[in-house]
C-alpha cells in the first residue's frame, strides 16, 4: 500500500488522519488549509512518520477568490495573475518541500457546446469558455507556455507538476497534441479522476472515458479514486463514495474495476489518492476498499 494517499481538505483533521491513514501509505494530499497551525501539524506528522506531502493547489485557503489558477485564460491580465499566484505559493511551499503540486487542467475548461453541461459544477462563470470562442491554436499556445513554465519551476523548486484533468473537449481527447506535449515534457504528469471521467462519459455523448484512459494513463502519476452513482436521467445519486467491489455498473455506479484494470495495464507505477468521503462507510468497508484496490497491483 506504499502507493496510497489520503486527502486532507480545509485543514488537518486528526480524526480522519488516525482512521484513514495506514502505516506504509505514500502520503497526504493537502488543499485549502485555513490556518498555519494545521499546516504545521501536517509538516510535523510527515516528518515524524516519514510520509510525503502532495499539494492540490493551493495549499492555503483565501489567497484568491477561486481555487483553481486560470492559466489558460484568454484574458492576459487574468492569465498573468494566475502565474503570479502560483509563483507566490511556490515561494511559500519551498520550506515544506512537497513531492508534487497538482493543478486542474484545462482552466478555464473548454466546453463542447453540443453537450448539456448543466449537471457539471463550476464555482464561477469564469471557469469555462465555449469551444467556438476558444480556438485550438490559442489552446496550444497557452498550453505550451504553461508546460515550459511549470517544467522549469518543477526543477527549480524540486516538485513534480501534476495536471488533473477537468472536463475535456475534442482538443484533448480527439487530437494527439497533448500527448506530444507530455512526451516532450516528461517531468509533467497527469492525474485522472475516476468519478469525473465517469460523469463526463454519462453527460457527453462524444466522450468515451475508457478511450481517454487508454490514451493518457501512461502519463498519469496519480489517480483520484472515488465512485459516483448516477441515475438513468443523469442525476447524481451518490458522490465521492469509497470504491467497493459490490458497486454494480448496472445500478449506475462507475465501472471502477474496468477503469483500474485499464489504467494499471498501461501504467503500473501510478499512485492512488482516495478522494472519497470515508465517513460514508464503516471501518470494515474502508478496509475492504483498501484491500480491494491493493489487489489490482498484485
Amino acid at each position: 500500500m506504499n502507493r496510497f494517499i489520503i486527502g486532507q481538505y480545509g485543514g488537518f483533521d486528526y480524526k480522519k488522519y488516525q482512521r484513514d491513514f495506514q502505516k506504509g501509505f505514500y502520503g497526504i494530499e493537502a488543499c485549502l488549509f485555513r490556518n498555519e497551525h494545521d499546516i504545521a501539524n501536517l509538516v510535523q506528522e510527515a516528518e515524524r512518520e516519514g510520509f510525503h506531502i502532495g499539494v492540490h493547489f493551493p495549499l492555503r485557503a483565501g489567497i484568491s477568490r477561486l481555487r483553481d489558477a486560470q492559466f489558460l485564460s484568454k484574458d492576459r491580465t487574468v492569465r498573468g495573475h494566475a502565474y503570479d499566484l502560483i509563483q507566490q505559493e511556490l515561494d511559500y511551499l519551498a520550506a515544506i518541500k512537497p513531492s508534487y503540486i497538482l493543478f486542474h487542467y484545462p482552466k478555464p475548461v473548454i466546453l463542447d457546446e453540443r453537450v448539456d453541461w448543466s449537471k457539471w459544477r463550476f464555482a464561477d462563470r469564469s471557469e469555462y469558455e465555449y469551444e467556438t470562442l476558444y480556438s485550438f491554436q490559442d489552446f496550444k499556445e497557452a498550453s505550451e507556455m504553461l508546460f515550459a513554465w511549470l517544467s522549469q519551476k518543477g526543477r527549480e523548486y524540486r516538485f513534480t507538476p501534476i495536471l488533473e484533468f477537468d472536463a475535456l473537449n475534442p482538443y484533448i481527447y480527439d487530437d494527439d497534441f497533448l500527448e506530444r506535449l507530455l512526451e516532450n515534457y516528461r517531468d509533467i504528469r497527469l492525474c485522472l479522476d475516476t468519478a469525473r471521467l465517469y460523469l463526463q462519459d454519462r453527460l457527453d455523448p462524444f466522450f468515451d472515458a475508457k478511450s481517454a484512459i487508454q490514451k493518457y494513463a501512461r502519463f498519469a502519476d496519480t489517480i483520484h479514486l472515488s465512485n459516483v452513482q448516477i441515475t438513468d436521467d443523469n442525476t447524481i445519486q451518490k458522490s465521492r463514495y469509497p470504491v467497493l467491489p459490490n458497486q454494480l455498473p448496472s445500478e449506475g455506479w462507475a465501472p471502477i474495476e474496468e477503469y483500474l484494470n485499464a489504467i494499471i495495464q498501461e501504467n503500473k507505477s501510478v499512485k492512488i489518492m482516495f478522494e472519497h468521503r470515508s465517513d460514508f462507510v464503516s471501518d470494515e468497508e474502508l478496509w475492504e476498499c483498501y484491500r480491494w484496490v491493493h489487489q489490482f497491483f498484485e
